[in-house]
C-alpha cells in the first residue's frame, strides 16, 4: 500500500489531496517540524538522505519531488484519470506544469519569503523578485482565463500548481490576481481537497 510521510504544514499536502482525487487506499505516518527552525526532523532521513517531504514509499519504491510522485501514482493508478492522454495535444502542456511548479514559479516566492528573514528584508534584491513574481503569476494568471482548470478539466498540473497558487496569498498576490484566486478556491473546495485536509492536519494555507 503507498505510504506517504507526510510533514505538517507542507508540500505533502497535495499528494493527500491526489490520492483522495482518485480514491485510493493509503497510509500516512506524519512528521513534525521542529517549532524553532520550521525545519523537518531527522528522522525523515531514514526514508530518503535528503530528510525531506513529500516523500512516497510503495511496494519497495521510494518517490520525492512532488512533480515526481504526481506522475507516478497516475501512472500507476490513475487508470486515465487526472491526466490527458499522452497522444493528446494537452499532454506536453501538462508535463511542462508539472515540471514548471517548482523548477520556475516557486522561486520567486521562496526567494520572497527567505529574503524577509534577513535584517534588511534583502533590499537591494527585492525590485528583481518583485519583477519575477509579476512575471510568473502574470503568466499563470493569463492561462486560467476562461478556464475553471489549467487545462480545462481538473489534472494533476492542478494538483501540482496549486501549492503555488496557496503560496502566492501568504504575499496578497492572490487579491491582486483574480483568476488565480478563483481557481485556488475551486481546488480547494472540491470534496477530495476537504478529505485530504481532514486526514493531513492542520494546513495554514487552506481558506
Amino acid at each position: 500500500m503507498l505510504t506517504v510521510h507526510h510533514l505538517n504544514e507542507s508540500r505533502s499536502q497535495r499528494i493527500l489531496w491526489l490520492l483522495e482525487e482518485l480514491d485510493l487506499p493509503y497510509d500516512i505516518k506524519f512528521y513534525q517540524r521542529d517549532a524553532k527552525t520550521r525545519l523537518a526532523p531527522p528522522e525523515l532521513k531514514a526514508v530518503h538522505p535528503l530528510g525531506k517531504s513529500p516523500v512516497v514509499t510503495d511496494d519497495g519504491e521510494t518517490i520525492i519531488e512532488s512533480g515526481a510522485i504526481v506522475d507516478y501514482v497516475i501512472r500507476k493508478y490513475g487508470n486515465g484519470r487526472l491526466q490527458p492522454a499522452v497522444d493528446d495535444p494537452n499532454y506536453t502542456r501538462y508535463v511542462e506544469w508539472l515540471h514548471y511548479a517548482e523548477g520556475s514559479a516557486m522561486l520567486p516566492l521562496l526567494l520572497k519569503m527567505y529574503t524577509s528573514r534577513l535584517p534588511d528584508g534583502g533590499q537591494a534584491l527585492q525590485p528583481r523578485i518583485a519583477d519575477e513574481l509579476a512575471n510568473h503569476l502574470g503568466y499563470v494568471e493569463r492561462s486560467l482565463e476562461g478556464r475553471d482548470y489549467l487545462l480545462g478539466d481538473i489534472t494533476g498540473a492542478d494538483i501540482q500548481m496549486s501549492f503555488v497558487g496557496e503560496f502566492a496569498g501568504v504575499f496578497g498576490q492572490r487579491a491582486t490576481h483574480p483568476n488565480i484566486n478563483a481557481w485556488v478556491k475551486r481546488c480547494q473546495a472540491r470534496p477530495a481537497y476537504r478529505r485530504a485536509l481532514e486526514r493531513g492536519g492542520p494546513y495554514p494555507l487552506a481558506d
